[in-house]
Parts: C-alpha cells; structure tokens; sequence
C-alpha cells in the first residue's frame, strides 16, 4: 500500500482552484448552465465558455464534471432516495465512491455539483492504487451504512482497473465485523450493471440518469465526518 499519497492533488490547484480562480469558475459555470438550459450540448457549450475565460483542462473539466441542464438536475433529483429501505440491499459502484472519499481525505479538490453529488478530480484511468486513505474510506461507508440498518451492501468494481482484486480483497476484510452482509464483485461493466438497478450509490451521471433509484452516500459521508473539505460548490448556481 503506498504511504501519505494525497489523491487527486496537483500544484497547480492551488493556482486553479482558490481565491479569484473560483469566482471566474463560478462565472463560467453560471454561463455553461445558461447555455445548457437554452439546450446547447455540453462539449460545444463548455468548449466556448472554456474559451471565453481562458479556463485550464482541468477547470474545463470541473464544470463539465460539475454543471448540468435543470432538466437533468430535476430528473435525478426526483429517483433520490432520503434513505436506505430497511432491510433492502445497497448498489455501490466501488472506485467512484472510495475514490471521491480518498480525494476529500487527502483535503484534495472537491467538487459539489448540481445534482447533490461530490465528485473528483482524482482521473482513474485504468489505473489504480490502494493508499493510506483506502482503509478510512471504507471505514466511513461501512460506518455510515450501519446508521440505515441494510440487510446487504454490494460494491461493485471494474475487472480492467489496476489492482481491483486487491481492493475486494481489502474491503471484505474490514467489512468481516460489520452487522450486514457485504459482497465486493469484479465485473467488466460496472456501468451496464448499476445502471439496471435500484438503492445505487454513485456520482456517475449516465448510472443516475438510468438507474431506478440512488441514494447520495458520499453526501453524508464527507458533510458528517470528514473536516477541512477543499470544495467547490457549483450547487450555489442552481439558485439563478
């Protein structure tokens, strides 16, 4: 396991996402959701305001990641659950969601989006590590999924990802004491499984879209245990 790895951090964001860096991105994203809301498509859209203020990659990304038509918000809004149904079993897409809560560990960029989520900057890529925030993230879930009396909780990760198998071999072990049964499954296409199904945790905007039900996890998680969160709340711009 890597030690004192800070997920999701480069220098650059110190530049790119502190002081007047984020009224020009909330500027920027009160004009992408105009744009979006007039019903132009998101890549042309973010391309031109991106353009407009001479954002980085990596804020081109933030708003594209963070920034959405009220018609999609309202949709996702409505399959939101307040709670876990008691005794019902829990969908979670594995590296979204530790991911996200390694990020907000390592008090790297957040990003609270429009539709509730908290999403990263983090970029998998194929690619992945555990690190020494792997277990607290896990922790945290476990933690707070206790609060909902779940009969089961299933995480799900991606079979071509790096290191996978170890992350299942890691999440069963810390999971061993917990008062509900926990499943870890590697699968090819986590996408095309949780998007079938209902009670699932993620901030992946296609699953949201096309899933029955979810239920915003990370939410609680980071807003409840986790402190001196580094965030930018593009949440603020749905109040235009």
């Amino acid at each position: 396991m890597d030690k004192h790895v800070r997920r999701g951090f480069l220098p650059k964001d110190e530049k790119e996402f502190a002081g007047e860096s984020i009224e020009k991105l909330y500027h920027a994203g009160q004009d992408l959701y105009y744009l979006l809301n007039q019903g132009y498509q998101v890549k042309g859209a973010s391309t031109f305001v991106g353009n407009h203020y001479l954002l980085s990659e990596r804020q081109r990304l933030a708003l594209t990641r963070s920034v959405y038509a009220r018609e999609d918000i309202e949709m996702r809004r409505s399959k939101e659950l307040e709670a876990v149904p008691k005794q019902g079993t829990i969908h979670i897409d594995g590296f979204n969601t530790i991911i996200t809560l390694e990020v907000a560990l390592s008090q790297s960029v957040l990003l609270k989006c429009m539709d509730g989520t908290y999403k990263d900057l983090a970029g998998l890529r194929g690619t992945y590590h555990l690190i020494d925030k792997t277990d607290r993230a896990i922790g945290l879930i476990g933690e707070m999924l206790k609060r909902y009396k779940i009969e089961k909780a299933v995480f799900y990760l991606d079979a071509p990802v790096s290191n996978s198998g170890r992350l299942k071999g890691r999440i069963q072990e810390l999971s061993k004491d917990l008062p509900f049964e926990v499943e870890a499954v590697v699968t090819n296409n986590v996408d095309v499984v949780l998007e079938k199904l209902d009670n699932v945790v993620t901030s992946d905007a296609i699953i949201l879209n096309r899933c029955s039900s979810w239920f915003n996890l990370n939410k609680r998680i980071i807003e409840r245990n986790i402190e001196n969160v580094w965030c930018i709340d593009f949440g603020l711009l749905d109040n235009i």
